[in-house]
């Protein structure tokens, strides 16, 4: 079960069963436990949030480009 720290930053907007999602959760933390979440419960828990750098972010921080652009 999760505490009330573990959780603070999840926030549903659908119609998902919090307290058993809290389970799947702290099972999931479990070292070789493979918990499954459906669609709609990875969504709630962030797992398509998109954060990739963009192109442009990644080539800035390629140190060896910068180094090989000074030759």
């Amino acid at each position: 079960m999760m505490n009330s720290t573990d959780n603070k930053n999840f926030a549903p907007t659908k119609n998902v069963d919090t307290e058993a999602l809290g389970e799947k959760l702290a099972d999931a933390q479990t070292p070789g436990f493979q918990a499954e979440f459906d669609p709609e419960e990875a969504e709630q828990l962030g797992a398509f949030k998109e954060d990739a750098l963009t192109e442009q972010d990644a080539l800035d921080s390629d140190m060896d480009l910068v180094y090989l652009l000074e030759k």
